[in-house]
């Protein structure tokens, strides 16, 4: 997986960088943070720079609890998550795509969770990000 398009310490992304970066994305990134903000509430998102190999990332939280980080990528975006053992098994038993749950099957299980990535290229894909959301959230 790359790593954040914007990967230059001293620049930190605004909002007209990021359109820039997602192009035709940005509009499917928009729709996350508006259903976010309509079925939970405000949220509040955080840029931060980790080290040149990772970038720029931001961090977006829901009522100080930490829902998931966002990666801005050429042309499209990843967002990761990492899920405890109730959200686990909600995952599983959803009716999410086989590839989203073989993937958080097979993660390896930090002290956090189990890590799960998504790249968002298209309207199926925020879908997903929104039902992991939701499951988030909910457990």
């Amino acid at each position: 997986m790359s790593s954040s398009i914007f990967s230059d310490k001293l620049i930190k992304p605004d909002e007209q960088k990021l359109v820039e970066a997602l192009q035709n994305t940005y509009k499917l990134w928009e729709e996350i943070r508006k259903y976010i903000r309509s079925e939970f509430g405000e949220t509040v998102e955080e840029w931060k720079y980790y080290n040149s190999k990772i970038g720029w990332t931001l961090k977006s939280l829901n009522k100080k609890r930490n829902l998931f980080f966002f990666t801005p990528c050429d042309k499209y975006f990843r967002i990761s998550f990492a899920f405890g053992e109730k959200a686990v098994t909600e995952i599983e038993k959803s009716n999410l795509p086989d590839k989203i749950i073989e993937e958080i099957k097979n993660a390896r299980k930090y002290m956090e969770g189990k890590g799960l990535r998504v790249e968002v290229k298209n309207r199926k894909d925020v879908d997903i990000i929104k039902k992991l959301v939701d499951i988030k959230i909910r457990n």
